[in-house]
């Protein structure tokens, strides 16, 4: 199955395209750019390396959260608009699960993290061996106070922060724990396609948001 990936998650935007496990092509940009002028042309060149059209894809994936709110509509929307037009499934990928496939391959117990701002990380943990990731805790908002009291629990297995906000957590905790290399370690797209498992029609994806956007959550306080 060829399946075509987006993810605007966070600053990294990145497209791919992936025939089951084998990565065919994939291209990102890590600027301070809004996501709609970067992942439509990152689309064509992906496509384009790969010598592919858009017909030629069986299935979309993207990452539908948590992380940034309006990188999330933005590529949400932009894989149901593909999708909708050619008929085809797709798949909304947990941001942090599409994380942890970063680390396929080796023998650790991975902490996703995305900076949530106000000392919380959007954070899941996920044990990998070898080719296989079980998820370990659910996709949450957590402090990382309370992250820590999780990490000092897991003593069988070195454990490897990776995602957006994995520097500040390596920082916080004072070089307990691992980072991933940065190659490694933050959002991508082809993890989005290898995580891709349950398909669904392109008017039920939405984006999965953990909590409510700040201006919500300031108009509760009046």
């Amino acid at each position: 199955m060829i399946i075509l990936g987006l993810d605007s998650s966070a600053v990294t935007a990145s497209c791919a395209v992936c025939d089951n496990d084998k990565i065919l092509a994939y291209a990102s940009v890590n600027v301070p750019v809004t996501h709609s002028q970067t992942l439509l042309p990152l689309t064509e060149s992906v496509l384009k390396s790969a010598n592919l059209s858009l017909n030629d894809i069986d299935a979309f994936a993207v990452s539908n959260g948590p992380g940034s709110f309006t990188g999330l509509r933005i590529s949400v929307s932009a894989i149901k608009g593909m999708a909708f037009a050619l008929s085809k499934p797709v798949c909304g990928v947990s941001t942090l699960l599409s994380l942890a496939y970063n680390l396929i391959g080796q023998n650790v117990i991975t902490c996703c993290v995305m900076d949530a701002r106000r000392n919380e990380v959007y954070n899941a943990l996920f044990d990998i061996t070898a080719d296989t990731v079980t998820r370990l805790t659910p996709d949450r908002a957590i402090s990382l106070d309370e992250l820590g009291v999780e990490l000092s629990q897991l003593t069988e297995k070195e454990i490897v922060f990776v995602g957006d906000g994995a520097e500040l957590s390596y920082n916080y905790f004072e070089g307990t724990c691992s980072i991933a290399p940065e190659i490694t370690r933050y959002q991508n797209a082809a993890s989005v396609c290898l995580a891709a498992d349950e398909f669904i029609s392109a008017e039920k994806l939405m984006p999965m948001y953990i909590r409510k956007p700040q201006a919500e959550r300031e108009r509760e306080k009046l």
